[in-house]
C-alpha cells in the first residue's frame, strides 16, 4: 500500500455473467482507478449466501468472477483481490455492529422494504446485511466506495454505523465517501429498460459473436427522432457522438443496417476481453493462488483493525 494514496473499496457478488452495462457503469471505472488509489476488490461471497445456496453453483461463481475481474484489468501486483470469507474479521465485526445497532434503523434499508413490500420471506441474512457490508468498507479503512446512486444508502447507513461506534467507544473508524460513478448515462438493455440481469435483456461482456449478433438484432426500436434510440445509446458506448452523427445521417431509416454496424463494434470491443479471459480460465491454480494471497493480504490490515476494536470495546485481556 502506497503512502499518501486513498483506499477505496469495492464488492461484487459472484451471481451471473457481467454484461457490457457492468462494464461502462462500474469495472472500467475500476481498471482506472487502480493508478491513483490502493485498491481491495472484494469477491462478496458471503453475502452472496443469502441468495446462492448451493456450494457447486458459489464455488464456480467465485472463479468465475475473479477471472471476470483479471480479464477486464484488475492487476493483482496493484490492488488486492480477494474473497470475503478469507478474512474472517468481516462476520466478528459484522456482530460487533450488530450489539449497537437497533431493527428500527436497519428497516429503513432498501433492499428490505423492497422484500417486505412484496411479500417475500426475509431472512436475518437479508435484514441483517447492512452491518455485514459496514464491516467490509470499515475494516479497511475505506476513504471512498465506488457505488450506483442506487446504492448510495449503503454508505450513508456504514457512516452513521462508524459514527455511533466512535460516540459509544472512541475514535476508532474514519467515515467514507460514497464515489458516484457515471452509468454512462443509464446503459439500455436490448428492450430499452435499464440493462439489468433481473431484466433478461442484457449483451454479456464475454459473449462469442453469434450471441453478439443475435442480441443485437433483436433490440427494441423505436423510430422518434428519425435513429432508433436504443441502438443509438448502446452505440455511443463503443464510439464517439461525432462518427455516430454522420452514421446514422447517412443511415437514416435502415435499422438493420445500423445494427450491422453496432454489431461489428461490439464484437470488436468484446474479442481481445474474452479471449484474454479464456486464457486467464485456462489455468485456474493461478486465478485461486491470486484470490489466496489477496485474502492474505486482506487479513493483514482487517487483523490489525479489529485489534483496535476488540480493546476498545473491552473484549482485549491478552
Amino acid at each position: 500500500m502506497a503512502q499518501g494514496k486513498k483506499i477505496l473499496l469495492s464488492g461484487i457478488q459472484p451471481s451471473g455473467r457481467p454484461h457490457i452495462g457492468n462494464y461502462f457503469g462500474a469495472m472500467k471505472q475500476f481498471v482506472e482507478m487502480q493508478r491513483d488509489h490502493d485498491c481491495f476488490f472484494m469477491i462478496a461471497d458471503y453475502h452472496a449466501l443469502n441468495t446462492i445456496q448451493d456450494a457447486g453453483a458459489l464455488q464456480k461463481g467465485i472463479i468465475d468472477l475473479a477471472i471476470d475481474y483479471l480479464a477486464v484489468g484488475l492487476d493483482p501486483k496493484k490492488s488486492v483481490i480477494f474473497k470475503q470469507s478469507d478474512v474472517s474479521e468481516h462476520t466478528e465485526l459484522a456482530w460487533i455492529f450488530d450489539a449497537i445497532t437497533t431493527m428500527p434503523f436497519l428497516a429503513r434499508a432498501h433492499a428490505f422494504k423492497d422484500a417486505e413490500a412484496k411479500n417475500k420471506e426475509i431472512s436475518v441474512g437479508l435484514f441483517n446485511y447492512p452491518m455485514l457490508m459496514a464491516a467490509d468498507i470499515l475494516l479497511y479503512d475505506t476513504d471512498i466506495v465506488p457505488v450506483g446512486a442506487d446504492q448510495k444508502q449503503h454508505v450513508e447507513i456504514t457512516r452513521d454505523t462508524a459514527e455511533k461506534f466512535n460516540r459509544i467507544f472512541g475514535k476508532t473508524f474514519n467515515l467514507p465517501e460514497a464515489k458516484i460513478l457515471p452509468t454512462v448515462a443509464v446503459v439500455p438493455g436490448i428492450d430499452g429498460r435499464k440493462m439489468s440481469k433481473s431484466y433478461g435483456n442484457t449483451v454479456p461482456l464475454f459473449a462469442e459473436d453469434e450471441e453478439i449478433e443475435k442480441l443485437v438484432m433483436s433490440i427494441v426500436t423505436d423510430s422518434s427522432g428519425g435513429i432508433p434510440k436504443n441502438v443509438y445509446e448502446i452505440h455511443k458506448l463503443f464510439r464517439s457522438e461525432d462518427d455516430l452523427a454522420s452514421l446514422y445521417q447517412s443511415k437514416e431509416g435502415k435499422y438493420k443496417e445500423l445494427k450491422e454496424k453496432l454489431t461489428h463494434d461490439i464484437k470488436a470491443f468484446i474479442r481481445p476481453l474474452r479471449e484474454r479471459r479464456k486464457a486467464i480460465a485456462n489455468d485456474t491454480d493461478a486465478v485461486r493462488n491470486i484470490l489466496k494471497d489477496g485474502g492474505t493480504r486482506a487479513k493483514e490490515k482487517a487483523s490489525a483493525k479489529m485489534e483496535e476494536v476488540r480493546e476498545k470495546v473491552g473484549v482485549k485481556l491478552y
